[in-house]
């Protein structure tokens, strides 16, 4: 299943894409993709409908974040070989972790805003996992079962702030529009092979970022087993799992975002992503 989330911000509705890309609504059987609404049972609900029964969305609806605001939003940073390199850091042992704020998630299409002052704003392409059901010290053999699904994450990060600042990787990580999610939340039976995906990400319609989920250093499984091992990951929690190489730190000389960018974005399977960058508001 491919699953939605459309209307204006605040007020999204549940939907899901039908065999001709139209959305159908079924608020009708979940009032949202959120928390317990993503259960392995009500997912079982939703997939047992008759998708071409259920109302059709008419026009063209603003998509929201496909999943509504997660409890937890983790990342895992330099967890592909190739990005690793790029930055010249050593593959790490084990994965490394860091919170984005979760009311930092804005829809696949909606704008990313610079931080106020900020210098080095940066792009990530990436693929985001998303929990279905509670997991706590969960096997690898056992994760997939804890998962409902995947989506594209541009993990938007300001380089100054996350690495200059002191502190930790959060506080440039965080700010308001630095998690678009979506469009679409994909069911794992939808992807033939979620560790063979191709990424990319482009930047004013050149090419910045070409990869693949195969170079991941810790794969889904191993990832998921291990973040339940440190703490409870719950439904509706997004774990994001790293960028392949091209950011715009690791351009020589280094390359940022500015006001008037355009970035466009995609993980095979799970559809594309496109922003227009714009400056700081204070209405933010």
């Amino acid at each position: 299943m491919r699953l939605v989330r459309y209307g204006k911000m605040g007020k999204e509705k549940p939907g899901i894409l039908d065999a001709n890309d139209k959305i159908r609504d079924i608020s009708g059987i979940v009032d949202d993709l959120s928390g317990d609404f993503l259960s392995p049972k009500n997912l079982a609900k939703i997939a047992k409908a008759k998708i071409d029964k259920l109302p059709e969305v008419r026009g063209t609806p603003r998509i929201g974040s496909c999943v509504a605001r997660p409890g937890n939003f983790i990342a895992v940073g330099l967890n592909f070989a190739d990005h690793a390199a790029e930055t010249g850091a050593p593959v790490p042992k084990e994965p490394i972790l860091f919170n984005k704020a979760p009311n930092c998630v804005v829809g696949p299409y909606d704008d990313v805003m610079l931080p106020k002052g900020s210098v080095k704003t940066d792009w990530e392409v990436e693929l985001a996992i998303v929990i279905g059901s509670r997991a706590s010290y969960v096997t690898e053999a056992d994760a997939m079962a804890h998962v409902a699904g995947f989506c594209i994450c541009n993990d938007v990060s300001e380089r100054e702030y996350q690495a200059e600042r002191g502190g930790q990787w959060m506080k440039g990580k965080s700010a308001p529009t630095f998690g678009p999610l979506g469009p679409w939340l994909v069911t794992p039976d939808e992807i033939a092979d979620v560790q063979k995906l191709d990424m990319f990400l482009d930047v004013n319609g050149a090419r910045c970022q070409t990869g693949s989920t195969a170079t991941m250093i810790f794969n889904v499984v191993q990832l998921v087993s291990y973040i339940s091992h440190f703490m409870t990951l719950d439904p509706g929690d997004i774990i994001t799992t790293g960028t392949p190489p091209g950011v715009g730190l690791g351009m020589k000389p280094p390359r940022y975002l500015k006001a008037g960018d355009t970035l466009s974005l995609g993980v095979a399977g799970l559809g594309r992503q496109a922003q227009r960058v714009i400056a700081w508001t204070d209405e933010a």
